[in-house]
């Protein structure tokens, strides 16, 4: 880094990591990795009530971790950009080193 982070910057960068530090949350979005799914579907991969997920895809949601769309009735959440998953794999890379 040449320069460093403006101080709202370094803010967003803290409230990623504060998301991606919850088990709940990075089980979230890996079970978004392969594309788009609706709560149930989450629900039942990360083995939690519909009602808990639906409040964890909310804060997702509001950092911009996960986007969502409607059809019908059903709301289907899928990673809002590459870059999700792209922090999560780098990070899984490190760890691993």
């Amino acid at each position: 880094m040449e320069k460093l982070p403006t101080l709202q910057e370094m803010e967003q960068i803290s409230r990623i990591f504060k998301l991606l530090s919850d088990k709940t949350r990075l089980k979230i979005l890996l079970a978004l990795e392969k594309g788009e799914r609706n709560v149930t579907s989450i629900a039942e991969i990360v083995n939690m009530e519909q009602s808990a997920v639906s409040h964890q895809l909310k804060l997702l949601r509001e950092n911009r971790m996960v986007r969502s769309r409607r059809e019908g009735k059903t709301i289907y959440y899928q990673l809002d950009d590459d870059h999700v998953f792209d922090i999560l794999e780098q990070t899984l890379e490190h760890i691993r080193h």
